[in-house]
């Protein structure tokens, strides 16, 4: 991996939420809620809010699947009065949370967001407590590790 590499994150993310017809933010967290990249979109603070939330609910959700034998955790979709919020595993230690509107297609953003964790899920991989989400420094982020 280079320097570059929480940039070319937020690169994908912002693709994402350009292809996802409705997607309104995007991020990559770590499984302990911390931020790694983020959308243009959403502020620093607003990520930061959202990894601790997307982390709960996977944390949930996975918690749910090994009490009601449930198997495996592929996506958690939490649908609100005017957003869905959308969150799935993206390498190991990883996950990939979308926030998008009402008039979302919600198969194409699922279909996407699976995509684009096909298409990297070795670069989305992150130990615990590796974030990075300075989209000005790139002396100060940390490169995900396998």
């Amino acid at each position: 991996m280079t320097d570059n590499t929480p940039r070319d994150l937020d690169w994908l993310l912002d693709e994402l939420v350009e292809r996802a017809v409705g997607a309104r933010y995007a991020i990559v967290l770590s499984a302990d809620g911390l931020p790694i990249g983020r959308s243009q979109e959403i502020s620093e603070e607003d990520a930061e809010h959202l990894s601790a939330i997307a982390s709960a609910f996977q944390s949930l959700a996975q918690g749910t699947g090994r009490q009601f034998k449930g198997g495996r955790v592929l996506q958690t979709v939490v649908e609100m009065e005017h957003a869905y919020l959308f969150v799935t595993g993206a390498g190991h230690g990883a996950c990939l949370a979308v926030i998008a509107g009402e008039e979302s297609d919600v198969g194409l953003i699922a279909y996407e967001m699976n995509v684009l964790v096909e298409q990297v899920g070795r670069f989305l991989e992150s130990s615990p407590r590796n974030s990075s989400l300075s989209k000005t420094d790139s002396q100060a982020t940390t490169t995900p590790t396998r």
